[in-house]
């Protein structure tokens, strides 16, 4: 009696505007739009688009970074990350008719060399919207992404032939299996940074998120050839986590590099006496906001279900109430207020009657869908009262809206008639049921409600509601009075004679 859950419980991301500058505040970004903006026409670049060797040291002067070869390594990655995003733009000296051998002797380089020029992006950084920015930095992202599950190259000299081929097969290099390991990562820190409302913010464990993806659900102890995966799949995720930490998307804190000292050598006396039990030690990582934000937008890329607070503000208040089915109780109330807001207070009554409108029916969802209009109505305030008022006649919403007005301390509410009072528990079960709730409050319900009417059991079966036999068996499961839960079930019985007569 259940429906079908959403794959993935609702993000509340930070507005566009914050995740912007946050884009903007990104490291390697801030990197490439330093390096976009210093380019000019005299700037020499490979007919790949990567700056040449030469260039490097200035470049990574003008980054701030040290004339070495890691100052040189990070400034060609923001070169590349500005090429990719659009904020530089290359050219082959055989698109654009140059003669490579009218640049002058600048060495052996000049025949593959490309002209650079700004990109039209670099303006939308500053000139654009946030949209715009966001857009860029998740072309970013996808560059990044790509670049840390390329393979990597220890020993490259051993895959060149001596023809000078390069022997991909060796290897042992699946494109699309690293990629959909990685986002398999970032997808299960993604449920953990969700998990339970939110409250899994903190950081996560290295080992724990390699372990995620490798060792199998109903394993109890790992066997050793898992645990050689789980720490082959955390070295890997070391060096992938270093990678995108800088794009904005993850804290990371990496592996002690002491752990990572080989075989047969020492290791620095600094790490001597470490705790081997602390955890942090193995790697810590965190999804940022943006992060959040990106790792989402390539799900919904993917095809993926991935929900956000917000998305069914300015829809219909069917979409609303299906929507919101199955969220957490504070993201609900949450999407609900943003969806009141868009009426504001002179549409409340507006607002109120389209959603009991959209919580009238006998499907399966519908106790589920008035339960959360009830809840929906509870945050409309009190102008709605005229359109909950309305329906105080109708069979299936006048129940939920005599507990509306009551709880408001409305005056002349009529009293329910009987078989509106047994149709209303029976629907309210149900709700939770499909809710599937707590067990202890779903049994307090249970009991609370068969008692509050004498001989409930015996008249409550007659109610003409679908859900009416379901009901009285999962009544007679969850009773803890023995003979109430045979009365449940005997009611259960009449129901379904009554149904099939």
């Amino acid at each position: 009696m259940s429906a079908e859950r959403p794959f993935l419980p609702p993000v509340r991301l930070n507005s566009e505007a914050e995740l912007a500058r946050d884009a903007l505040a990104a490291p390697l970004f801030v990197r490439a739009v330093r390096l976009a903006r210093w380019a000019g026409p005299d700037t020499r670049v490979g007919a790949g688009g990567e700056l040449v060797e030469a260039q490097l040291p200035a470049a990574a002067e003008h980054l701030g970074l040290p004339a070495d070869e890691d100052g040189a390594a990070y400034a060609g990655e923001a070169w590349r990350l500005a090429v990719d995003t659009g904020l530089l733009d290359v050219t082959d000296p055989e698109e654009d008719g140059r003669d490579p051998e009218g640049q002058g002797e600048v060495g052996p380089e000049s025949e593959s060399e490309g002209t650079v020029t700004v990109g039209e992006n670099l303006a939308l950084l500053t000139g654009g919207s946030p949209q715009d920015v966001l857009s860029i930095w998740l072309d970013g992202l996808d560059a990044v992404h790509a670049d840390a599950t390329a393979p990597v190259l220890d020993d490259f000299a051993d895959l060149v032939g001596e023809d000078g081929s390069i022997d991909f097969d060796a290897l042992d290099w699946d494109p699309e299996a690293e990629a959909e390991f990685l986002d398999g990562v970032l997808g299960n820190l993604y449920l953990l940074t969700l998990a339970d409302n939110g409250a899994g913010e903190g950081p996560v464990p290295l080992p724990a998120l390699a372990a995620s993806m490798i060792v199998p659900d109903d394993m109890g102890e790992p066997t050793d050839d898992i645990l050689e995966q789980v720490s082959e799949a955390m070295m890997r995720l070391d060096d992938q986590f270093r990678l995108l930490e800088p794009i904005g998307i993850v804290e990371y804190r990496p592996v002690d590099e002491a752990l990572l000292v080989e075989e047969g050598e020492t290791a620095d006396a600094s790490a001597a006496g470490a705790d081997d039990e602390d955890v942090t030690r193995y790697g810590m990582v965190k999804l940022t906001p943006l992060g959040l934000y990106g790792v989402r937008a390539r799900m919904l890329e993917a095809g993926l279900d991935a929900p956000a607070v917000g998305d069914l503000a300015g829809k219909g208040a069917d979409a609303l109430l299906d929507g919101i089915a199955h969220y957490p109780e504070s993201a609900a109330r949450a999407e609900v207020k943003l969806w009141l807001a868009a009426y504001g207070t002179e549409g409340a009554v507006a607002a109120a009657a389209e959603l009991l409108a959209a919580a009238r029916g006998t499907d399966e969802g519908a106790p589920l869908r008035r339960l959360h209009c009830q809840q929906a109505l509870a945050l409309a305030g009190p102008e709605a009262e005229p359109a909950v008022r309305a329906v105080l006649g109708d069979p299936e919403l006048g129940g939920l809206a005599r507990v509306w007005l009551a709880e408001r301390g409305a005056a002349d509410v009529p009293a329910p008639p009987e078989d509106m009072i047994f149709w209303l528990a029976i629907d309210t079960i149900a709700a939770q049921l499909d809710a599937a709730g707590e067990l202890d409050e779903l049994q307090g319900l249970v009991e609370g409600l068969s008692a509050q009417h004498g001989g409930f059991f015996d008249e409550v079966w007659r109610v003409d509601h679908p859900a009416t036999a379901d009901v009285l068996e999962a009544m007679g499961r969850l009773h803890s009075d023995k003979k109430a839960a045979k009365d449940a079930r005997k009611a259960a019985f009449k129901a379904r004679s009554r149904a099939g007569s």
